[in-house]
């Protein structure tokens, strides 16, 4: 399963897609240098398989390369974060 990313000017969307459509997705709002993650989801037939938790390491991953810190507002990227220091070099 592959993650894409779509971008606007003031928001993002990381997904992964199944045989019937986006089977898990992350949004942010970005603004001055901030990516805001303000939800994860992934449909329940594929929760448990760590498709959300693949999606915040993206968004981290996407977040160094592009020298953006990440505020994670959503409860479950919140507990992503406190959970993997290794992602302490980006947060807000």
């Amino acid at each position: 399963m592959d993650i894409q990313h779509k971008e606007t000017d003031q928001r993002g969307f990381f997904f992964i897609k199944g045989e019937r459509g986006v089977i898990s997705e992350l949004t942010y709002t970005k603004e001055e240098g901030v990516l805001t993650i303000d939800h994860t989801e992934t449909k329940i037939p594929q929760e448990g398989k760590g498709l959300a938790s693949k999606l915040v390491a993206a968004v981290v991953d996407y977040a160094r390369e592009h020298r953006y810190t990440i505020e994670p507002l959503c409860p479950f990227a919140e507990v992503q974060f406190d959970k993997h220091q290794e992602y302490k070099d980006v947060r807000a």
